[in-house]
């Protein structure tokens, strides 16, 4: 054998090695599907109470200017896609060319970013088909969503993720949230002026109002909207830096302390900051997305030491039946929601109620109180999704996009 081909051999082996040793690492957390999973759950029971009139205030976003626990899962979604992506995108990114990430390959990377734009659109278009169900009004339909600022910040970061390295990645974030907050405070809106954070007086809802105007969640702001979608890739980035923490070559306990330590100073910055740019989740504040990241980080750090570290697996697998398709069961439950909510049946007094209300009052409004009624019905549409999420995950069917 030659030395050339020799050397050509030894290349491969070593690469290969390489590669298997990085699947190895960047193989499916189970903790992260979990934690997926019990956030997807509570965007359900959050958004499916029985009446909007008569819900316990944990269940319920802050009306403007400070949170509640439902004002963490969103970004906690964000994160967890941050995650996902230093996780999914890792073993491409493992060979970084020369100008700082990406394949090596230039037609692999190209491929590989076509792939992160296809799926981009597909979220995009679906919740744009969510909102526009089931009339499709497309005067009036709503552009901005949840689903949709999934969408942007998935593509964002994961361009980003390809080609940068964590320390770029954090300077990235940085600056996002302090050019984002000397906007909210120094641009002015016309009448009103500059660094009114009110629902109708603030910046982002300003943009909003003058770029797409009726197709915003209320006349006057949008809690997706476009401006403040920039702070929400932050929430995004953090998450691919925890995602490559978690691929570290460090102790599981190692790691398990950083998520905690890292996640303490966060929450206290941005509790911090809060003092000059209020923690608000409908105008996603820079304040907000610090705050809510430390949370974020606290509780990958609390389910990866229970399950992956510490082997409570069964304990965890309610979770994860909802995690391996989350996706799937937030988009299928919101346009079932909508559905029921709007097509009329003939109720008990003989006067049309919507399939809802029909329900609802029969199944538990009729005894129970009504924020007991609302609450038993939130968990009972939860526990439809968890029945059919299972049925999905004993068969082995993985919904992707």
């Amino acid at each position: 054998m030659s030395t050339a081909t020799e050397a050509h051999t030894i290349e491969e082996a070593t690469d290969l090695a390489a590669d298997k040793a990085l699947d190895a690492r960047a193989e499916r957390l189970l903790s992260l599907d979990a934690l997926r999973g019990i956030t997807v759950a509570a965007m359900i029971l959050v958004n499916n109470p029985g009446t909007w009139g008569a819900v316990y205030a944990p269940l319920r976003h802050a009306e403007w200017h400070g949170w509640t626990p439902t004002d963490l899962i969103f970004p906690f979604f964000l994160f967890i896609v941050g995650v996902s992506i230093a996780l999914a995108l890792a073993r491409r990114n493992q060979y970084p060319n020369r100008e700082g990430g990406g394949s090596s390959s230039g037609g692999a990377q190209r491929d590989l970013f076509l792939k992160i734009i296809k799926r981009a659109i597909i979220i995009f278009a679906l919740g744009l088909i969510i909102y526009g169900f089931p009339y499709y009004q497309l005067s009036t339909i709503r552009i901005p969503g949840v689903l949709q600022r999934i969408a942007v910040c998935y593509l964002i970061a994961s361009i980003i993720f390809l080609k940068t390295r964590w320390r770029t990645q954090a300077i990235i974030a940085s600056a996002l949230l302090l050019v984002y907050w000397l906007v909210m405070i120094l641009a002015p809106v016309p009448v009103l002026g500059a660094g009114d954070l009110s629902k109708e007086g603030n910046f982002a809802a300003y943009i909003d109002r003058l770029l797409m105007p009726g197709h915003l969640w209320t006349p006057v702001y949008d809690p997706e909207g476009l401006l403040s979608t920039v702070p929400a890739i932050a929430t995004t980035l953090f998450g691919v830096l925890a995602g490559q923490w978690m691929q570290s070559r460090r102790a599981a306990m190692e790691k398990v302390a950083g998520l905690f330590i890292v996640g303490a100073f966060a929450i206290i910055i941005g509790w911090a900051w809060g003092g000059l740019f209020p923690i608000n989740k409908a105008l996603w504040t820079s304040s907000y997305t610090v705050f809510t990241a430390g949370m974020a980080l606290q509780f990958l750090g609390l389910f990866y030491w229970l399950i992956d570290v510490k082997g409570f697996r069964r304990a965890a697998a309610p979770f994860v039946i909802f995690g391996v398709n989350a996706l799937a069961v937030y988009a299928l439950s919101s346009m079932v929601a909508i559905a029921i909510d709007t097509w009329n049946v003939a109720g008990r007094s003989g006067s049309p109620e919507t399939i809802k209300e029909f329900s609802y009052n029969l199944i538990f409004a009729s005894w129970a109180s009504p924020v007991n009624a609302s609450l038993l019905w939130a968990f009972s549409y939860v526990l439809i999704w968890f029945g059919l999420a299972a049925l999905l995950y004993w068969r082995r069917i993985f919904i992707k996009v």
